[in-house]
């Protein structure tokens, strides 16, 4: 999966270039994201949405009247909250922890223009691939009567807390106004297994994002 991916980024970037109009638009981006993570076994962990942010540009290709093909590059926010309660030999206790993570991101997305007037909607989907940069895990809890904390940063890597590299598929929507400012919602579906622990058996984490946006085209 990881290798069609790239293909297909690939294969946009070729398309780029071949854009038959030659017009571009480059622009910034900006917003908040709602992170979660999706797990095939949960154990009865209650994972729950962070919230982070996001900051980019973006370059419109166009391709016609109604197509064009965006390819971006962003800072963006990704992470989950976790709280488990457990009691094990008489030993009972909460620990809630928050997961911070940070990545770079290329997506290359494939846009439907639709004019509205002077301004437009604009619908879009396409892959992206990101690498982890950095992060924070910080914990809090209560076992036994006994509070604590603690925070940490996160190691990226195969013998580390996530895998550095994220890939997926990216929806995207919204409305530009005929001066180039714009507002936009989109969802990242991602598709590569990120924690570490995973095994053949084990439980496997993949990223989910929410986001929500400005930006400008100049």
């Amino acid at each position: 999966m990881k290798k069609l991916l790239l293909s297909v980024m690939l294969a946009g970037a070729g398309l780029c270039a071949s854009a038959q109009d030659g017009s571009v638009r480059f622009g910034v981006k900006a917003g908040a994201t709602f992170p979660n993570v999706s797990v095939s076994e949960d154990f009865g962990i209650d994972f729950k949405t962070n919230t982070s942010f996001y900051a980019g540009v973006t370059a419109d290709i166009s391709i016609s009247d109604m197509f064009s093909v965006q390819p971006g590059l962003t800072f963006i926010g990704k992470g989950f909250k976790v709280k488990e309660t457990f009691s094990e030999e008489g030993i009972t206790g909460t620990v809630s922890s928050k997961v911070n993570a940070f990545y770079i991101e290329l997506p290359v997305n494939v846009l439907v223009n639709i004019p509205v007037g002077e301004d437009k909607v604009f619908l879009g989907a396409g892959p992206y691939y990101s690498m982890g940069i950095t992060g924070k895990i910080k914990s809090s809890g209560n076992v036994a009567g006994f509070e604590g904390s603690d925070s940490a940063d996160i190691e990226f890597g195969d013998d580390g807390d996530l895998k550095r590299a994220d890939y997926g598929v990216n929806f995207l929507a919204g409305y530009q106004l005929y001066n180039g400012f714009n507002i936009h919602a989109g969802y990242g579906l991602g598709l590569a297994t990120i924690n570490t622990d995973s095994g053949e058996e084990g439980s496997k984490m993949k990223n989910r994002v929410i986001s929500v946006g400005i930006g400008f085209s100049f």
